[in-house]
């Protein structure tokens, strides 16, 4: 057999991954890690859209809710499941943008079903699973394991998305189920719009008073700003600088000439739809 050949009927050997299992032209499947270019390789996030435009409320006031009270037992297996077929993907082998977007759906996903576990709660700080002394939260507990590696939602966050990408777009993505959080996205992430929901995003959250508010020529921000700095910006100059860059024409007229950050604030009630 020639390598021309070999070559064209290896790529089309897969039309399209799910989560579980690759399907083949021939309908036969084959594991995850069966080897294929990157560019064929995409992951199914069609039960976490299903999830997300069935509660995900778009509120007139700007911030995303959740409607954990309105989930029913058919839709919690259903993310569940969804979990399990993300724990079988072989990450490694996919594009970067996907790779992104798998680790941003992975987290919104389990943040979401941590909370479902627990509900009824005011707050996900109340939810205190271990994971480390003097720890709070959820968010240190080891909960999934991908590619043989226990992870914790810390570990999906700062030393997988933060360490890997350095991309300061990241904390508009994630969402730890809190009103003063950037929003949960009401679809799922994909590596073809990744681009434009990470900015979208920022454009929410920068534009919102939330994350960005002006009163009597005092600039007062999102505690995010505060506990990831070096992400943003070593200094407040670069942090104003970072704001701008998402801003509205009018925000951007407000913050020139202001030089330092008066302050920050933070809610973490429940992002719920009641």
């Amino acid at each position: 057999m020639s390598k021309t050949v070999a070559v064209v009927m290896f790529a089309t050997i897969l039309l399209y991954c799910s989560a579980e299992v690759c399907v083949a032209a021939d309908g036969n499947t084959a594991p995850m890690s069966t080897p294929t270019s990157q560019a064929a390789m995409i992951v199914d996030h069609s039960a976490w859209k299903q999830i997300l435009s069935t509660y995900v409320l778009v509120a007139p006031d700007g911030i995303n809710r959740f409607g954990y009270g309105r989930v029913t037992a058919a839709d919690k297996k259903k993310l569940k499941s969804y979990l399990v077929g993300l724990q079988a993907v072989r990450v490694s082998a996919l594009s970067r943008d996907e790779q992104m977007a798998f680790w941003i759906n992975l987290y919104n996903a389990l943040t979401i079903d941590v909370v479902l576990d627990h509900y009824p709660v005011k707050s996900i700080k109340d939810i205190s699973l271990g994971g480390g002394f003097f720890s709070s939260g959820p968010w240190k507990k080891e909960l999934v394991t991908v590619e043989g590696k226990r992870l914790s939602l810390d570990n999906i966050e700062h030393d997988t998305l933060r360490k890997n990408w350095r991309d300061p777009r990241i904390h508009y993505a994630v969402n730890c189920a809190s009103l003063s959080c950037p929003n949960l996205a009401n679809k799922p992430y994909a590596g073809t719009s990744l681009e434009a929901m990470l900015n979208d995003g920022a454009r929410a959250y920068i534009n919102h008073p939330r994350g960005v508010s002006l009163g009597g020529g005092k600039l007062k921000l999102s505690q995010i700003y505060s506990w990831y700095r070096k992400d943003f910006g070593s200094n407040d100059a670069e942090v104003i600088k970072h704001l701008m860059l998402f801003a509205s024409p009018a925000l951007k007229k407000s913050l020139i000439g202001i030089e330092m950050i008066a302050g920050y604030d933070y809610d973490w009630s429940l992002n719920e739809d009641k």
